[in-house]
């Protein structure tokens, strides 16, 4: 169709990783103490005016997307059972018609 405006949606991406996983941090680091990925939290993308835009759930490898309208918007996490803390809200940007960077949310384990 003539006139018709190209689509404005971009993908917003999430990682959502909790660490320490290691009760001792070593210098070079551990692979095997590496921030580990978290199954099922949920993540609230917000949008401008603070409204929820919708509610994101990591799977296995603690990843989720959603295609969202061009623009700014705040990914809050929400608590985790079994984790202390939990990652900051975070101000994002999705791009129009392309892959945002993803944004890697981490939670506290406790780990000590």
């Amino acid at each position: 169709m003539v006139g018709c405006m190209p689509p404005t949606d971009g993908i917003l991406r999430v990682h959502v990783l909790a660490g320490p996983t290691c009760p001792v941090v070593s210098v070079p680091p551990d692979p095997a103490c590496a921030d580990g990925p978290v199954d099922g939290a949920e993540v609230a993308v917000l949008d401008q005016g603070g409204g929820e835009v919708t509610m994101l759930v990591t799977d296995a490898d603690g990843q989720a997307s959603v295609s969202l309208p061009a623009g700014r918007y705040t990914v809050v996490p929400q608590p985790v059972d079994g984790l202390l803390g939990t990652a900051p809200p975070t101000e994002v940007v999705v791009p129009a018609q392309e892959d945002a960077e993803p944004v890697t949310l981490v939670y506290d384990t406790g780990i000590r």
